[in-house]
């Protein structure tokens, strides 16, 4: 590893911090360099305040060291007003001679815009180190601007013997597969994401709140379809605890391609990234349309012999895990 590869290492390691607050801008790291020394670092605020490159000049102490210094970025700095001003101009305002980039912004907004401005002013910039993992950092961030769609997370919990339900239950509530371990990640989960998606049935049969109650955390947006507008407003979902979009016939034509329509109103929302949690068509038909990027299954202890049938999944297996017994497969769709 290089020198420029071990800044923007450590760039992508603190703009983890802002993973599930950033939302819908991008979670990005910077760092600034003096003399083989990390002078200030910082990650991108909570949405609507400072951008990562900011918040690492605002920590260096004696600003008169920026003028002989190196500020590394994941993501091209930004060159146009939004909630706040552009950050290359900073950069070029505080007159730091070298900026290393991880990778170019794909935004519209950008797309090149930021590195032009810091060339023009005479700044020595550096792009394309360690792109790959960057890009794979800004997931989100990237399906969002160049699908037009959201970063899609289907996940659900099967029986040890591929269901994800018995075929009859006694109570409007969830019947358990995983254990408390499991889904307090799967909380975690949902504190890292902009939204969660569930299907009617889903919502009839478990009456989920949707939230991060066993984590500590941000609350998605819940998005329930709710195709004849049948749900009664006294359901969890109806809370005040997290904002709620409902999508109904008068939304989108149900008939053909509706994981498509599904996208096309979430990026319209704004939204860049969704966890799917049910039912089971709901998630079959993302998986028919071939409309996902990850698949994070939970196969628990218990057995059901007969029930509702588990998605059929065709995708990459990246890890697999065991958690107190649960075994948690993750897939990617290469």
């Amino acid at each position: 590893m290089n020198i420029h590869e071990k800044y923007i290492n450590r760039c992508i390691e603190i703009a983890k911090n802002g993973l599930g607050s950033t939302r819908p801008n991008p979670m990005v790291g910077s760092v600034i360099v003096h003399n083989h020394t990390i002078i200030g670092e910082g990650f991108t605020s909570s949405y609507g305040g400072n951008h990562a490159e900011v918040n690492a000049i605002n920590a260096v102490v004696d600003k008169h060291l920026l003028k002989e210094s190196t500020l590394y970025v994941t993501l091209e700095p930004c060159s146009h007003f939004g909630k706040t001003p552009p950050c290359s101009d900073l950069i070029v305002e505080h007159n730091i001679p070298n900026v290393v980039i991880g990778c170019m912004d794909d935004n519209i907004k950008v797309a090149g815009k930021g590195i032009e401005k810091l060339k023009n002013s005479g700044c020595n910039v550096t792009v394309g180190i360690l792109e790959a993992e960057c890009r794979e950092h800004h997931k989100r961030f990237f399906t969002f601007h160049n699908k037009k769609r959201p970063y899609i997370i289907l996940k659900w919990a099967e029986s040890s013997d591929g269901f994800m339900a018995p075929e009859t239950k006694n109570e409007q509530k969830p019947v358990w597969i995983s254990n408390d371990y499991s889904r307090q990640l799967t909380h975690k989960w949902r504190a890292e994401e902009q939204a969660i998606l569930v299907g009617t049935n889903t919502v009839l049969q478990d009456n989920p709140s949707l939230t991060v109650r066993d984590w500590t955390g941000q609350n998605p947006i819940r998005i329930v379809l709710d195709k004849d507008v049948k749900l009664s407003k006294k359901l969890a979902v109806f809370n005040e605890e997290a904002q709620i979009i409902l999508i109904s016939k008068n939304d989108l034509d149900f008939s053909k391609q509706v994981a498509n329509k599904i996208c096309n109103i979430l990026f319209q929302s704004d939204i860049n990234s969704v966890i799917i949690e049910g039912g089971r068509q709901m998630l079959q038909t993302f998986l028919d349309e071939d409309l996902w990027d990850e698949a994070r299954i939970f196969i628990g202890s218990i057995s059901f012999n007969k029930g509702i049938e588990a998605p059929h999944l065709n995708g990459k297996l990246t890890s697999k895990e065991c958690i107190m017994g649960d075994i948690l497969n993750i897939y990617r769709n290469d």
